[in-house]
């Protein structure tokens, strides 16, 4: 076999009394595609930081490209080829795609002028490595994600790269992007380059990488070629928990639904929707990324009110134009961008249980009730298995899946009959993911109404009693879950 490219051993770094990487060992070739997986906490974000020169390891050996590393910098990761493009992709978006491209060299130089013609000389010689077509002179914040990612990895390019690493890079992609950006890392990898690919997207791990490492709790616990792992395998190594694969069946579903959509339409979004939701079931949802599927969520919760057709809950039409409106009539919605919409992060775990009935919360002379608010945190606390040592720490300190709990817990509290929820699980990782399910068919169960948007087909499936596929805005077809597969989806969504 040929030489390593990098090759860390025994690596262990602790951050007071947390031991985040206790002896870990990552092996990547020249040329390869190495996929590094791990759920939340495991230790995934602190292996590359102490590659690219972020932390300094407290024991264990690194040797790249040949060379025992003693301490690294940032600075020296990128001069010997190391290049790190994160999820935010580290741009400036107020600068144009030549000035984010350009501005590195041009800061070496010790020039005290700048000569454009020479910036969009670098510029246009950086993407052409990848034959990406852009505007030179278009702001990155004008840049759609797929686009700005193609900009980062030009960049990464410009540095003579020998390891690029790509941290979630299609998470907020199209399949059609995806397969954009799998066309140029095996570009990259043709030219020598080896690239560690982190995703928690079991079907983009196969099809991309050519070998893996799994990390489990700050442990090194498997590692090898892609052909020797099958999705149980790979499952437990992530998790140490073996899942079965048994689909949702409704077993107490009412007879009259709690929500009907009649010919439901808003210009440019949607058109003509009709659907009902029973009681006990989960309805799923599913089309490519501008079918349409995600304006028809916010019209259900009021965010982007339809322009025609009826809502009806529990058989009688109702007015949905706007949020509260939705949930007094016990609908709640979880957003697909939990961060942005879904959470205050600087806030308590607790504040965010509670914040949708905070006025439920108060006392009869308007004061805020602390007792029954504890009681609350604490029951759905516990209810969702939501990790935290102390309800009062901040959102930010939790891993995505538990962050996605606690907005579950939120609308839960609300004593729902419907809940709307906009790609559940998307960067989550396989075990949350797993537990999520759970609580949605146990909700289900219990007699609430579910409707799950995703473009997660196995997620689909396995969860969802009926499935909606929508296409141009429009309900292209409509199949039971037991008696469909993922291609015929596929081939109504295209």
């Amino acid at each position: 076999m040929a030489q390593s490219l990098l090759k860390a051993e025994h690596v262990k770094i602790s951050f007071g009394n947390v031991h985040a990487l206790r002896d870990v060992s990552l092996e990547i070739f020249p040329g390869e595609i190495h996929c590094l997986m791990g759920e939340n906490g495991c230790g995934k974000s602190t292996i590359i930081k102490i590659i690219s020169g972020v932390y300094q390891r407290d024991g264990g050996t690194i040797e790249f490209n040949g060379k025992k590393l003693d301490k690294i910098s940032p600075i020296d990761a990128i001069n010997m080829g190391i290049q790190v493009i994160y999820q935010d992709f580290a741009l400036f978006p107020n600068l144009t795609v030549a000035e984010n491209l350009a501005l590195n060299t041009e800061l070496a130089s010790g020039k005290k002028t700048v000569s454009w013609k020479n910036v969009k000389k670098i510029a246009e010689d950086a993407v052409a490595k990848i034959n990406f077509h852009v505007d030179m002179d278009r702001k990155v914040e004008e840049l759609s994600v797929a686009q700005k990612q193609m900009v980062a990895i030009s960049r990464a390019l410009m540095s003579n790269a020998k390891l690029i690493i790509m941290d979630e890079p299609t998470t907020a992609l199209t399949r059609k992007e995806v397969d954009a950006l799998f066309k140029i890392i095996l570009k990259l990898k043709e030219q020598g380059i080896a690239i560690l690919f982190i995703s928690h997207k079991l079907d983009e791990v196969f099809e991309i990488s050519d070998r893996f490492t799994i990390f489990r709790n700050g442990e090194m616990v498997a590692t090898g070629s892609m052909k020797e792992l099958d999705n149980k395998k790979f499952t437990y190594y992530m998790t140490g928990r073996e899942f079965s694969d048994e689909v949702f069946v409704a077993e107490n579903v009412s007879e009259k639904p709690v929500l009907e959509l009649k010919n439901l339409s808003r210009e440019g979004a949607f058109s003509d929707i009709s659907l009902s939701l029973r009681r006990g079931e989960i309805l799923g949802i599913t089309g490519l990324l501008d079918s349409g599927r995600s304006e028809l969520a916010l019209a259900m919760f009021g965010l982007l009110p339809a322009q025609s057709g009826q809502i009806l809950k529990d058989g009688n039409p109702v007015r949905i134009t706007n949020p509260r409106e939705a949930i007094a009539n016990r609908i709640g919605y979880v957003p697909e961008d939990r961060l942005s919409e879904g959470l205050f992060l600087t806030q308590s775990i607790g504040d965010n249980i509670i914040i949708s009935e905070i006025d439920r919360l108060k006392k009869k002379n308007g004061s805020y009730d602390i007792r029954k608010r504890d009681e609350e945190v604490a029951r759905w606390v516990k209810e969702l298995e939501i990790k935290t040592q102390n309800p009062d720490n901040p959102a930010t300190t939790l891993s995505g899946g538990n962050q996605q709990r606690i907005v579950l817990a939120k609308w839960l509290a609300c004593d729902l009959d419907v809940l709307i929820l906009n790609g559940p699980t998307v960067g989550v990782d396989i075990g949350s993911k797993h537990d999520i399910h759970m609580i949605l068919q146990k909700l289900a169960g219990q007699g609430l109404g579910v409707i799950i948007i995703s473009d997660d087909l196995p997620e689909v499936i396995q969860n969802c009693s009926r499935v909606l596929v929508i296409k141009d805005g429009k309900i292209k077809s409509e199949y039971d879950t037991q008696k469909v597969n993922e291609k015929m989806i596929i081939d109504d969504m295209m």
